[in-house]
C-alpha cells in the first residue's frame, strides 16, 4: 500500500502525524504491537494495520490480575475495531519480588515482565520481526515512566514518540480515524492504586477492580480507588463529584465498594489525580 492509498480519508495535521508514525515503521517487517486498548496503543495499532496491511500486524494483549475487567473488554473491541488480529496472553508479573514489592520502578518490573513473555513466548510463534508500544512524544520526557526502561532494554520500537506525535495529537488522529477510545481516559494498571512500599497482591487488586467497575456502572465517567488497608479512598473527576450529594447513589457506591471487601470508604475531594502515587515518590507532587 502506499501512503496515498491508506491514508485518503485523512487531511492537515492528522495525516502529516499519520505518515510521520508510519515513516518510523517503514522496515519493520511483521510487527507485534504491545496493546492495552488504550487510546495510544490502538492509534499505533490502526496505523500500522494501514501501513504494513493487516496480514502483517498483531495486537498483542497481556492479561493478567492487574488489568480490569472493564479494561479487557474494552480492549478486544478496539482490536476489531483496528482490524487487527489479537492474541491474548498471560504475564505472571506477580510472581516477581520486585513487583510485588511495590517500589517507584513497579513499573518496569511489569514492563519487563510482558517484554520478556513475548520475546520468549510470542516473537517466534507469530514470525515477528519487531514489537512496538504506545509511548507518546509526551511520555518520553515524563519523570514517572520507569516502564521506558524495560523497552529500551528489550529493543521495542516506539512510533508514535519517534514521529513527534504529543498525547493531544494521538487523540485528535483518533477521531480522525474513528476509533471509539479517541476520548477515553488513562487507565493505569490497577496496581497504581496501591501506595508504592505496600505490596501488591491478587486479593488487593481484586477488590480495586470491584470497586471501580461498581462506579462505572453507577456512570461515572472514571474512578481511581486506591487502597489504603481497609479504606478505599475514591477519587473521581471534579465535575462528578457532586454525583455523592445524591443519597442513592452515595448508598450505592457505598454498598458496593464495601461488598468489594473495603470497610470505610472515603471521597478525595481533591477528584482524580492521574500517577499520584509515583510522582509524590520522585518529588513532583505533595
Amino acid at each position: 500500500m502506499t501512503t496515498d492509498v491508506t491514508f485518503t480519508d485523512l487531511t492537515g495535521t492528522e495525516l502529516d502525524d499519520a505518515r510521520a508514525i508510519e515513516r518510523a515503521l517503514r522496515g519493520c517487517g511483521r510487527l507485534g504491537v504491545a496493546f492495552s486498548g488504550g487510546v495510544d496503543s490502538a492509534v499505533l495499532l490502526a496505523v500500522a494495520v494501514r501501513a504494513l496491511g493487516p496480514e502483517q500486524v498483531v495486537a498483542l494483549l497481556a492479561v493478567s490480575p492487574s488489568l480490569a475487567r472493564d479494561e479487557l473488554a474494552i480492549a478486544r473491541a478496539v482490536a476489531a475495531q483496528a482490524g487487527a488480529r489479537l492474541i491474548e496472553f498471560e504475564t505472571f508479573e506477580g510472581e516477581r519480588a520486585d513487583y510485588r514489592a511495590n517500589g517507584a520502578d513497579r513499573c518496569y518490573h511489569c514492563k519487563t515482565e510482558l517484554f520478556e513473555r513475548i520475546d520468549d513466548h510470542i516473537v517466534a510463534e507469530q514470525g515477528l520481526d519487531a514489537v512496538a508500544y504506545g509511548e507518546n512524544a509526551d511520555d518520553a520526557v515524563a519523570p514517572d515512566r520507569p516502564g521506558a526502561r524495560a523497552a529500551t532494554e528489550h529493543a521495542v520500537l516506539r512510533p508514535l514518540a519517534e514521529a513527534g506525535v504529543t498525547k493531544d495529537r494521538v487523540r485528535a488522529l483518533a477521531r480522525a480515524l474513528g476509533l471509539s477510545v479517541a476520548d477515553k481516559p488513562a487507565a493505569p494498571c490497577l496496581a497504581s492504586r496501591i501506595p508504592h512500599g505496600q505490596a501488591v497482591t491478587p486479593e488487593k487488586l481484586r477488590e480495586i477492580d470491584e470497586a471501580e467497575h461498581a462506579l462505572r456502572v453507577l456512570g461515572f465517567s472514571d474512578a481511581r480507588v486506591r487502597h489504603h488497608g481497609d479504606i478505599a479512598r475514591v477519587e473521581v473527576p471534579l465535575a462528578e463529584l457532586s454525583r455523592f450529594a445524591d443519597d442513592g447513589v452515595r448508598q450505592q457506591a457505598l454498598r458496593a465498594i464495601k461488598a468489594a471487601g473495603f470497610g470505610h470508604v472515603t471521597v478525595d475531594l481533591a477528584g482524580l489525580q492521574s500517577g499520584l502515587f509515583t510522582l509524590q515518590v520522585v518529588g513532583k507532587r505533595g
